[in-house]
C-alpha cells in the first residue's frame, strides 16, 4: 500500500510590521501600570466627597419623549396605560418641541421646557394645564415631585429647585407633569 506524505504546510508573511526591543517594553510597561492602577482601586473604597459639599451631575440631558403609545393613561387608553416605575402617562398624547435639564448630587435640578402640548384630543396643539412640576424617580425609592410652576398656553416652563435625593440612588428618570396628579407628559428619552 501506498502512503502519501503531506507537504507541510507553508505561510505567507503579511505586511511587514518591525517590532522593536523598545515598542515591547513599551507596551508590556503600559500593561503593568495598568494591571498596578487596577490593582489599588477596590470597590467601596474609593474616595467620596460627602454628597451635601458636591454639585456633581448625576444626569443632564437633551431631550425628552411626550407620553405616547402603550403610555397614554385612560381615558383614552381603555387599559390606563402602562406606567413607568407605578407613574401612569397623562390621559392622552403629548409632544414637545424642546427640553434639557440636569439633576445634581446635591439635589439641585433644572428642567426647561418648551412646546409641551396635546399631540391629540380636543386641545391638540396647546396646553390647557396651567402648572407643571418635575418628578424624579430612582429605582426602588419613592418618587419625588417638586413645587408646581407656571406653564403658559404654548407649553413653555422652567423648574428650578433643590430635591432630597435617596442615597443611594440608582436610574434616575425626569418626568415632566401636571401640578396637581402624580402622571407624567414628558419624560428623559428620546423619540
Amino acid at each position: 500500500m501506498e502512503e502519501s506524505i503531506m507537504a507541510a504546510p507553508t505561510f505567507e508573511r503579511g505586511p511587514k510590521f518591525p517590532i522593536s526591543r523598545r515598542g515591547v517594553l513599551v507596551g508590556a510597561g503600559g500593561t503593568l501600570a495598568a494591571v498596578a492602577a487596577g490593582s489599588l482601586w477596590r470597590p467601596g473604597l474609593a474616595h467620596a466627597s460627602p454628597a451635601d459639599e458636591t454639585n456633581d451631575v448625576i444626569l443632564k440631558f437633551g431631550t425628552m419623549a411626550g407620553v405616547s403609545g402603550i403610555f397614554v393613561g385612560a381615558p383614552t387608553n381603555p387599559d390606563g396605560g402602562t406606567p413607568i416605575r407605578g407613574i401612569h402617562g397623562g390621559g392622552f398624547p403629548w409632544t414637545l418641541d424642546e427640553a434639557k435639564g440636569e439633576l445634581h448630587s446635591n439635589g439641585r435640578l433644572r428642567v426647561r421646557v418648551r412646546g409641551l402640548v396635546l399631540a391629540a384630543g380636543p386641545a391638540v396643539g396647546t396646553n390647557p394645564i396651567p402648572t407643571f412640576r418635575a418628578i424624579v424617580s430612582f429605582e426602588g425609592a419613592a418618587p419625588i415631585f417638586t413645587d408646581p410652576v407656571l406653564a403658559s398656553t404654548t407649553g413653555d416652563a422652567d423648574i428650578e429647585t433643590t430635591v432630597s435625593l435617596p442615597r443611594p440612588g440608582f436610574a434616575p428618570i425626569i418626568f415632566v407633569g401636571p401640578g396637581t396628579a402624580p402622571v407624567w407628559f414628558a419624560a428623559t428619552g428620546a423619540m
